[in-house]
C-alpha cells in the first residue's frame, strides 16, 4: 500500500465514529473516557462485549458482529490503515455493533476496565517463533495475565492459528499453567463438530491457506 493511500486512510479513520485512536499517554494517565464505559457511552446497550486482537483489516470482527448482532464487537490493532477496511464496511452497512480500537496488545488493560470484557478472540496472530521475540507472542504468560484482569471471571479465549508452533505452545503453557482448556484441535476443518463460529467464518488468508489444504488449530479456554 503507497504511503498516498495510507495517509487518506488514516485520515478518513479519523472521521469515523467507530473507530477510536487514544495516544499511549492517554491511556497510560487513565486519561480514556471509554475504560470501563464501552457500553453505556458507545454501543448503547448492555450485551457482551468480545474482543478481536490482532485484527488486521477487520473481516473476523465485521464478520462475528454480523452473526451475533446481540453481542458488541471490538477489533484492536495498531495497523489503523489495515482496519480502516472494517471500519468503513461497518458504517457502509450500518453495523452498530462494531467497533475498532487503534493501540497497542500491550496497552489492552489501559483501555478496559477490570471483567469489561465478556470474550476475546485471537485470530492466526504472528507466532514470533524466534527466541527474542517471545515477550511478543499472544498466548505468552504476561498476556495472559492482562487478558486475565479485563475479562469477567468466566471469560473466554479463542485461539484461531495456522501456526502448529503457536498451537503447541499456547497447549503446553495452559497445561503447564492450570488454565482450563475447553476445546483443542489441530485440524478444525477435517473434524466433525468443531464450533461453528470458528469454521464458518474465514479471512481472507484462511481462505488461502485452506485451498493449500494447510491445517487450521483452535483452541477455546478460560485463564484460571
Amino acid at each position: 500500500m503507497g504511503s498516498k493511500n495510507k495517509l487518506k486512510r488514516f485520515k478518513e479513520n479519523e472521521t469515523f465514529k467507530n473507530v477510536f485512536q487514544p495516544s499511549r499517554q492517554e491511556l497510560v494517565d487513565s486519561d480514556f473516557g471509554l475504560k470501563g464505559n464501552w457500553n453505556t457511552a458507545f454501543f448503547k446497550n448492555n450485551n457482551p462485549l468480545v474482543l478481536e486482537l490482532g485484527c488486521g483489516k477487520g473481516e473476523y470482527t465485521i464478520a462475528l458482529a454480523k452473526k451475533y448482532p446481540n453481542k458488541n464487537f471490538i477489533g484492536i490493532d495498531i495497523k489503523g490503515a489495515r482496519f480502516w477496511r472494517g471500519a468503513k464496511t461497518a458504517i457502509e452497512e450500518q453495523i452498530s455493533n462494531a467497533a475498532f480500537l487503534r493501540t497497542q496488545i500491550e496497552l489492552i488493560d489501559y483501555a478496559f476496565a477490570k471483567a469489561e470484557i465478556d470474550e476475546i478472540w485471537i485470530t492466526f496472530p504472528d507466532p514470533q517463533i524466534k527466541y527474542k521475540r517471545t515477550k511478543h507472542r499472544m498466548t505468552n504468560s504476561d498476556f495472559l495475565k492482562r487478558y486475565k484482569k479485563i475479562l469477567k471471571p468466566n471469560g473466554i479465549v479463542n485461539l484461531k492459528t495456522d501456526s502448529e508452533f503457536m498451537h503447541g505452545y499456547t497447549l503446553g503453557l495452559l497445561h503447564g499453567e492450570g488454565h482450563e482448556v475447553i476445546y483443542a484441535n489441530h485440524n478444525i476443518y477435517k473434524q466433525e463438530g468443531s464450533p461453528e463460529e470458528v469454521t464458518n467464518i474465514q479471512t481472507h488468508y484462511e481462505a488461502q491457506y485452506l485451498k493449500e489444504d494447510k491445517p487450521i488449530t483452535y483452541i477455546r479456554f478460560k485463564i484460571k
